[in-house]
């Protein structure tokens, strides 16, 4: 995945749908949906899944234009990162929601967990394939990992929050294998919530991980983050400085740790914790409405560098784009492009 000196650029995930395709004011105004939000779309049924297709295309041209190395659909397909996977599996109520509290401790819809959960059929596979097939570059893909959709559940079946979120990680585990057939070069598990209740992924979060991607053939990635900016603009949370939980997936058997930097002023230290991965750092703050600089990106980038060698960093933004101003984001991903380059010049000159 390119030379030493080589820092890579990627997305960590989505990318901002097409006001003509999505409600982006009433997507905008709410929490993600955990379970279906059909309402949000603005194409009807018939045609959705062609406009879906075509959008997802504008997607992929702006993270090529941008120059960015590895690529994803933009999720444009999804309502939220979470929601499209999470209702499609074995077991869960589609016609009855439950109530789960979310991380800020509000009440949301969520799936209802009636039955064992079991992967039925391939979720996401369709989707690798369209953006393998259309591009040359290196793609990700990504689905909310076991520990976050088990706490994004309400348990009307096993009463062991162990054994749902070890079932979710076999679901997965499936999901992910046909994803890597299907030309996936990386996929990456969504885990915001390990983040957000600590104390329980202490107790078995790098257990279902390791569960979900036993004996997957490719690179495999974990997305661990604060929640959106525009999310905690909304509802007038600011966000952490530093992890609550970090360090402890270093034992994990993930190839890759994402993680946000840049609005949270991390301090970087953390990143000596994670001495046998590669770091996927976000140096792009989503929160910020203006655009950094390419220097300005150059300097984070060098600031992580004092504690992770060039080869085990690769550099995107905080968190997906999906709530941004799609000109700002195309912006901002050129941003992170200019000032990786500055990076790469000054190692090769080094």
């Amino acid at each position: 995945m390119g030379s030493s000196k080589e820092i890579l650029t990627t997305v960590v995930g989505s990318y901002p749908q097409p006001e003509w395709l999505i409600d982006r004011a009433r997507l905008g105004s709410r929490l993600p949906p955990r379970v279906r939000a059909r309402e949000l779309w603005r194409i009807d049924t018939q045609h959705l899944k062609e406009a879906q297709d075509d959008a997802t295309l504008v997607a992929i041209r702006d993270m090529e234009r941008a120059g960015v190395d590895i690529i994803t659909d933009g999720e444009i397909r999804r309502e939220s990162y979470s929601n499209r996977v999470a209702t499609a599996l074995g077991g869960i109520d589609t016609e009855n929601a439950g109530t789960a509290l979310d991380r800020t401790g509000q009440a949301n819809p969520v799936p209802r967990v009636v039955g064992r959960i079991v992967r039925e059929k391939a979720i996401e596979v369709e989707d690798v394939e369209f953006l393998r097939a259309n591009t040359e570059r290196q793609i990700k893909i990504t689905l909310p990992g076991p520990f976050t959709m088990a706490q994004q559940a309400q348990d009307d079946y096993y009463d062991d929050e162990v054994a749902l979120a070890t079932d979710y990680a076999k679901a997965v585990n499936a999901e992910i294998r046909d994803l890597f057939a299907a030309g996936a070069d990386i996929v990456c598990l969504d885990e915001p919530y390990m983040q957000a209740r600590p104390e329980k992924a202490r107790e078995y979060a790098v257990e279902v991980i390791n569960e979900a991607i036993k004996g997957t053939k490719g690179v495999t990635a974990l997305h661990m983050c604060f929640g959106y900016a525009a999310i905690h603009q909304l509802r007038g949370l600011g966000k952490p400085d530093s992890y609550s939980f970090l360090a402890e997936l270093d034992e994990s058997e993930v190839d890759q740790i994402s993680i946000e930097a840049a609005q949270p002023v991390l301090d970087l230290e953390v990143l000596k914790d994670l001495s046998s991965k590669t770091v996927i750092l976000g140096v792009i703050n989503n929160g910020d409405p203006e655009v950094e600089s390419a220097e300005t990106v150059a300097r984070r980038i060098e600031a992580a560098l004092s504690f992770v060698p060039p080869e085990r960093l690769v550099v995107a933004p905080d968190c997906g784009m999906k709530y941004l101003d799609r000109r700002l984001a195309y912006s901002k991903l050129r941003a992170l492009v200019d000032g990786a380059k500055l990076v790469r010049g000054e190692l090769a000159g080094g």
